[in-house]
């Protein structure tokens, strides 16, 4: 019945108003969302293969997924340890039952425009492929925690989560039009690694001897499963051919994924970017020293901006204790400005951190009961620690007792940046990990003793030069931080001109370094500045001996790049290299017209190391006046580039 004051026309016509808004809402295409789940497997149920960092990723990668905007309750995490979450998470145990109900559930809710992440963190393994879809013969799996060995009644590793498993899942959601992101810190590397006993990481897959799968297996005959198409972008912890590790954090006693641990830093602290500045930004701040580990990804997404909105770069302070520690980056010695809102304004105080637990930082008495703080200054880089000398070969008949006493000063029971290793008279300087020739013989550097030296005298001299080169890098990254957008700001092209014989070069042709070049070959590298301001441009090449050798500038001419001009480097690969992989790092620092010049080939001398840390403070801080949530202009800017030196086989050339 009309109301007093309405007439039967206008009710009608609020009647259409509001049907036709209504039908306007529902044409409306819905919001996409975002969705997880996420797998840590620490604890094995059958197969003798612990883990201790599994429990702590997911934890971890859980906390940042929730601050770059995927709901609590949109979360699952399958972990045998399910505290210390975020609020609203959905748990379950990690075994392949739970795994794949997961996944079900997650790909069951998921409409066009959604973005899943998948993310696995354990053990990984490779079997012989039963259907014939691999080309290599293998399939590669993920072994949640109730996986067993190999089961000769079905011909397989008794629940394992199978890459065709995953494949199956994955292309029906891509068919759809949903996105995906799949991040797996394992692997299934079987290269014969020598990893000691002793040896500060642990590796993160089982060789088919570890799951009793017998040698005479064979493989069905190959006919290769169409790629996935879509949308979608997966990162691996490692390459194909190398391991993954897992390491303690600090002295906590805490242990954590390396690649999960750089990859949630990036991920917190990192505005918007393509997902292949994410997975450069994780290579360059892994500091894994010698280590053969080097993240990979792949995907039509990789240039894509990441997920979800960008992390407050601000630590939120709560009854005087910092609420983030080693996981989130910080470290003893960092300085910090403290703030009343998270919005910023003037500073309330400036503190240096001095007691950081993995999650946590403790403040002094005068810091406010609750407060925001920002990371203005990193800590100078600890002294080189060496893990206790390994002896490769018990039966060596070699007496290292004066080599053991000169490495003596330098050796720790936690944290070890190099593990040396005793073998074949002289000492090798393996990564954490203890990984003795992981690309080949003589990779891992040995400590020579030159004409005249003790071996105090050349444990000396080689632990001051790698202890350089690993502060220099870490100082890199650390001042770099947030800088993700150097490859707008660069454009590189890199060639390769193969001289076998090392005298005549032959023709140019394009070449990504890490795809492998070998002796002899020249590698160029163009560069062109299009950032839109003046750019002092600086290039090193980091060799797997320690040394740093300047590429760019050379004899002090001005590396100053204006919009639109342009540089070119070039090196020629050793003759007699090992298998390795090196490291260029291009560096790229904005400056003002008129600006004094920055060139940081300085920096190559080991003689600067002490300068070091205050030229970066004079030179290189951002200005810290203006404080807000959005990213302040990185004081630098830096390109990692990966050099991978394969010699070629006898009889190639």
């Amino acid at each position: 019945m009309p109301q007093p004051g309405y007439s039967a026309a206008m009710l009608q016509m609020f009647r259409s108003a509001i049907f036709a808004v209504l039908l306007a809402a529902l044409s409306l295409p819905a919001q996409a969302e975002l969705r997880a789940v996420l797998v840590g497997v620490s604890d094995y149920l059958t197969l003798d293969a612990d883990l201790k960092g599994p429990a702590n990723d997911v934890r971890l990668m859980a906390e940042v997924l929730v601050t770059r905007g995927i709901p609590a309750q949109e979360i699952t995490v399958l972990t045998s340890a399910p505290t210390d979450l975020p609020a609203g998470v959905t748990t379950a145990a990690p075994t392949k039952a739970e795994i794949l109900k997961a996944l079900a559930g997650m790909a069951q809710r998921a409409q066009p425009g959604d973005t899943l992440v998948f993310y696995f963190s354990g053990h990984g393994a490779q079997a012989p492929d039963t259907s014939g879809d691999e080309g290599g013969g293998y399939d590669e799996m993920l072994l949640p925690a109730d996986a067993t060995g190999w089961k000769g009644a079905v011909g397989a590793v008794e629940n394992a989560l199978l890459d065709d498993e995953l494949q199956a899942w994955a292309q029906p959601l891509l068919s759809r039009g949903v996105k995906l992101v799949g991040l797996i810190d394992a692997c299934h590397s079987d290269t014969g690694f020598r990893n000691l006993p002793n040896s500060a990481g642990v590796a993160r897959g089982l060789s088919p001897q570890d799951l009793d799968i017998p040698d005479s297996t064979a493989s069905a005959p190959a006919s290769p499963a169409p790629p996935l198409s879509g949308d979608f972008v997966f990162l691996y912890s490692s390459q194909s051919d190398q391991r993954s590790f897992e390491y303690p954090v600090g002295d906590s006693g805490l242990w954590q994924g390396a690649f999960t641990r750089q990859l949630t830093e990036v991920l917190r602290s990192s505005p918007e970017a393509p997902w292949s500045q994410v997975l450069a930004a994780t290579a360059a701040t892994m500091q894994q020293g010698t280590t053969a580990q080097m993240p990979a990804g792949e995907g039509p997404m990789l240039d894509q901006n990441l997920f979800g909105t960008a992390a407050p770069h601000r630590f939120l302070v709560q009854d005087r204790s910092l609420k983030a520690g080693l996981l989130q980056g910080l470290n003893p010695g960092d300085e910090l400005s403290v703030y009343a809102t998270p919005e910023g304004g003037a500073a309330l105080m400036q503190l240096t951190l001095t007691k950081v637990a993995p999650r946590s930082s403790t403040l002094p008495p005068d810091a406010p009961a609750s407060a925001w703080a920002e990371l203005d200054q990193p800590a100078a880089p600890l002294p080189l620690r060496l893990a206790t000398p390994q002896l490769a070969d018990p039966d060596d008949p070699v007496d290292y007792a004066p080599w053991i006493a000169a490495l003596a000063p330098y050796t720790t029971q936690t944290a070890p940046d190099l593990t040396p290793i005793l073998t074949e008279g002289r000492i090798a300087l393996a990564g954490p990990d203890g990984q003795l020739d992981p690309t080949g013989p003589g990779s891992t550097p040995r400590i020579p003793l030159h004409d005249g030296e003790t071996p105090t005298d050349a444990v000396d001299r080689a632990l001051a030069q790698a202890a350089h080169s690993l502060r220099l890098r870490r100082l890199f990254a650390s001042v770099a931080g947030r800088s993700l957008t150097v490859q707008a700001a660069l454009q590189l092209d890199w060639q390769r001109k193969p001289a076998p014989d090392c005298t005549t070069p032959g023709p140019a042709e394009p070449i990504d370094p890490a795809n492998t070049v070998q002796p002899c070959d020249q590698l160029w590298l163009s560069f062109q500045n299009q950032s839109g301001r003046d750019l002092d441009v600086s290039i090193l090449y980091f060799n797997a001996d320690f040394s740093i050798t300047p590429l760019w500038p050379s004899q002090a001419l001005s590396n100053r790049l204006a919009t639109g001009e342009s540089g070119k480097a070039g090196l020629q690969i050793d003759a007699n290299s090992p298998s390795v992989d090196e490291d260029i790092l291009v560096l790229a620092v904005p400056v003002e017209p008129g600006a004094a010049r920055v060139d940081l080939t300085t920096l190559a001398d080991p003689t600067t190391t002490r300068g070091a840390g205050d030229w970066f403070s004079n030179h290189l801080n951002p200005d810290n006046t203006t404080r807000s949530f959005s990213a302040k202009p990185a004081p630098l800017m830096m390109i990692r580039q990966t050099v991978r030196i394969r010699p070629a086989p006898q009889g190639d050339e």
